[in-house]
């Protein structure tokens, strides 16, 4: 690096800023040139500016110096000419931030620019006319153009050199605003008739290394005597104008005058500004001395203008004065708001004061139109702080719920103070994350379902649901049964949950005479992180179902033995004989029970109570009513479909137990002839039904074993094979080729959750058989196998 590197860190008591490094270089180094070690300056570490994304925020986004996080040092972006960056500044510097988030922070740096020469001084004219009386007095002065070189401090214009100086000396006059007059003061008399024109050569130096210069040839024409030059009547003017203004604006009015008269008193008026833009902006009437504008001004760019004037009469004599035009500022800008750093996503457990944005505000009108105040807009859980440098940082006011609002819209509006007041506004969206704070919650505080008895195991009973007012994952919900037990059996042997859908299924067939209701807990989780959870109780009713028959508790039948009831020949109308006693295991209308006579030996004599069961004479016994009596009762119930049970009740009509007993001695050898046929026929039809199971097995396997072989065949020939199915068979993986086959699996739980099911087994059927030994009641076999409680087992349920 050519320029000295001047370096110092301080820790201001800002809000924002922490700290600051000031630097300096030359102009025009070449790009990657090395401008400072920052990291090292700022006491931050190389992970520190990789971490937090460290940048440059630069307010007139020009960036001629760019960051290197990863040696963290600045480095030349772009060429960097002083004069092209500050004019004629003579302190001329870079002005940026470094930023840094996670948290956020940042860091003022300073560049300041040191000129070299590497500008030529330069005259606006290469020649420059004058026209000299003759009489001109010693010591008369003549104003000359002033050099321009674009360089500052020592390689700016150091001296000026005029030659020859037979007649001419120069003279330089320092100016309050640093510049020099330069002026050619007559020295020695001139003579028309000797020599009417002269040539002289102004140079100009600059003090840089090496040093530069720049010439202007100056031609003389002496005239005859015009000894009074133009006098201006103020040596300093002052006038102002409000920026904006229009072309044509009269700015100021300037007068000199000449004691000479007639030709020799007419005076001309030019600007004769040669360093700034001045000649574009101010231009002067050379009769009247109006000065006026004829670009545009702008109280920004220049603050004051100061024009220098000059008088001259014909004869070449000048007179010289300054006007200084003060700029008034109007509020024609709005404030500039610029986002430093933001967040686009924040989530909805953030802490109060946490930073969402930094905002830096500019407004370049000065004074209270360059005054500005920020704000949101109203109803936001969201303020914006500020703090010196017109920085902001826009942080949560309150407590943020997705739930209530997952996004925002943040309008920052800023407003000067000027009349009219100017604003400009931006509008910043956020979204706000989910966190996991909402529990499930069923639709319901309970829920009650009822089943009829004898379902299938796997059917479907209804369905629990609950919502979770989180998103997302921490919306995804799982059913799960909670442990508990009913009649000393897990619940889960009863019913499972579907962990995705919430169905409620029968795991077992239930039987209402065994079960009638029972009540579980069902818990909804989510799936957030840690998981959240709500429970709801359910109550299941078991809906009887005419599955039972009635059943006879009296008259006892027994198969060896014949009861009698004993009817005197002198029972009267409505005699009771006996009585007949069922039950019905089942509830309801489905266990109301009906009595009547089914077969009679002599329906005329006997009668039956519809619902009591009471048989009683409906007439005077008679002398040819026989001894042996023999009814059959139907004992129906009141389901649909109904079931019933018939009893057979023996009466003898006697006045004696002997003329009884002889009487059902061959009743008793008639029913043991009538047993031995059925069971005869019983017998041969086990054996039918055998043999034909045995002929369909065979036939089965001889299917099975033909396939097989023509798979074999199919495969060694390469050839597609083709299935062949016989007539009304069914494939039931071994479970029988009969063309309806009730097979039923039962559901299982697999996991901890209680939710899913697996098929075990098939069902057994029930089997309704004959006793033998009876006088004729239906007797239903029921068996059934509960291995619920046995994890490892196969389970077998009873169709009823």
């Amino acid at each position: 690096m050519n320029g000295q590197v001047l370096l110092f860190v301080c820790l201001c008591a800002l809000d924002a800023v922490l700290g600051q490094a000031s630097y300096s270089i030359p102009e025009e180094m070449t790009r990657g040139s090395l401008v400072g070690n920052i990291a090292q300056d700022l006491g931050l570490e190389i992970r520190r500016l990789i971490a937090g994304k460290a940048k440059i925020y630069s307010r007139n986004n020009e960036e001629y110096v760019e960051l290197s996080r990863e040696k963290g040092v600045l480095v030349v972006k772009e060429r960097i000419d002083r004069e092209e960056l500050c004019a004629h500044t003579a302190l001329c510097a870079l002005h940026f931030e470094i930023v840094l988030e996670n948290p956020m922070e940042f860091y003022s740096v300073i560049v300041q620019i040191t000129d070299i020469n590497d500008n030529v001084p330069s005259f606006e004219k290469n020649e420059m006319e004058f026209k000299i009386s003759e009489s001109a007095t010693i010591g008369a002065k003549f104003v000359l153009e002033r050099a321009v070189d674009f360089d500052v401090g020592n390689n700016g214009i150091d001296n000026y050199e005029l030659k020859p100086t037979d007649h001419f000396a120069l003279k330089l006059q320092n100016n309050a605003d640093g510049n020099k007059n330069v002026e050619m003061v007559l020295q020695k008399p001139l003579d028309r008739e000797r020599e009417e024109q002269m040539s002289l050569v102004l140079t100009a130096v600059d003090g840089g290394e090496p040093r530069m210069s720049g010439t202007m040839l100056i031609h003389i024409t002496v005239l005859d005597v015009n000894d009074n030059a133009p006098i201006f009547t103020q040596t300093t003017y002052k006038a102002a104008v409000t920026e904006n203004s229009p072309t044509g604006t009269i700015v100021a009015t300037v007068t000199a005058s000449d004691a000479d008269g007639e030709f020799n008193s007419k005076i001309s008026y030019s600007i004769t500004n040669t360093l700034d833009n001045v000649r574009k902006i101010f231009t002067i009437n050379k009769e009247s001395g109006q000065v006026s504008l004829i670009g545009n001004i702008d109280f920004e760019k220049s603050r004051h203008f100061q024009i220098n004037l000059l008088a001259s009469d014909d004869g070449g004599l000048t007179d010289s004065c300054k006007l200084i035009v003060d700029v008034q500022d109007v509020n024609d800008n709005k404030p500039q708001i610029n986002i430093m750093s933001k967040s686009n996503v924040i989530s909805e457990d953030a802490e109060i004061n946490t930073v969402v944005t930094m905002i830096n505000i500019q407004d370049i009108d000065s004074g209270e139109n360059g005054n500005v105040n920020c704000f949101v807009n109203e109803n936001m859980p969201f303020i914006l702080k500020t703090s010196k440098n017109n920085f902001y940082t826009l942080v949560t006011d309150s407590e943020l719920d997705r739930e209530r609002s997952s996004e925002y819209n943040i309008t920052v509006m800023c407003s000067d103070e000027g009349v009219p007041s100017l604003s400009s506004s931006v509008t910043l969206t956020l979204h706000i994350s989910d966190v996991n704070d909402n529990a499930p919650v069923f639709e319901r505080s309970s829920y009650e379902a009822s089943i009829v008895e004898n379902n299938t195991p796997g059917l479907s009973i209804f369905t629990v649901k609950a919502r979770d007012a989180d998103w997302n994952q921490n919306a995804r919900l799982s059913y799960m049964l909670e442990d508990s037990s009913v009649n000393g059996v897990p619940v889960s042997s009863y019913v499972s949950v579907s962990a995705d859908s919430g169905v409620i299924h029968a795991v077992r067939s239930f039987d209402y005479e065994h079960l009638k209701e029972f009540h579980f807990r069902v818990r909804a989780q989510d799936g957030g992180s840690p998981p959240l959870s709500s429970n709801v109780s359910v109550r299941i009713l078991i809906q009887d179902q005419n599955d039972n028959a009635p059943q006879v508790l009296y008259p006892v039948q027994t198969g060896g033995s014949v009861l009698a009831e004993m009817v005197p020949r002198s029972a009267d109308v409505g005699y009771l004989v006996t009585k007949v006693v069922a039950v019905d295991v089942d509830s309801g209308q489905n266990a109301w029970l009906s009595y009547k006579v089914h077969k009679a030996t002599d329906r005329a004599l006997f009668e039956v109570g519809l619902h009591n069961g009471e048989i009683r004479t409906v007439r005077q016994v008679t002398d040819k009513d026989a001894v042996k009596q023999r009814l059959s009762v139907l004992v129906e119930d009141n389901g649909q479909p109904s079931r019933s049970a018939t009893v057979i009740v023996n009466v003898a009509v006697a006045d004696s137990f002997p003329e009884v007993l002889s009487e059902f001695t061959d009743f008793s050898m008639h029913d043991k002839e009538y047993n031995d046929k059925l069971t005869f026929y019983l017998v041969l039809a086990l054996a039918v039904v055998s043999f034909l199971f045995i002929t369909c097995l065979l036939l089965i396997i001889s299917v099975k074993v033909y396939r097989w072989r023509q798979s074999r065949v199919l495969y060694h020939s390469n050839l597609p094979v083709i299935p062949y199915y016989p007539p009304r068979y069914s494939d039931t993986l071994g479970t029988g080729t009969l063309q309806h086959v009730y097979n039923y699996e039962v559901c299982r739980t697999t996991d901890s959750r209680k939710s899913d099911f697996k098929l075990d087994g098939a069902a057994s059927h029930n089997v309704l058989v004959m006793d033998p030994s009876s006088t004729g009641t239906m007797q239903k076999i029921h068996s059934e196998r509960n291995i619920l409680d046995e994890p490892d087992s196969p389970l077998e349920v009873s169709l009823k």
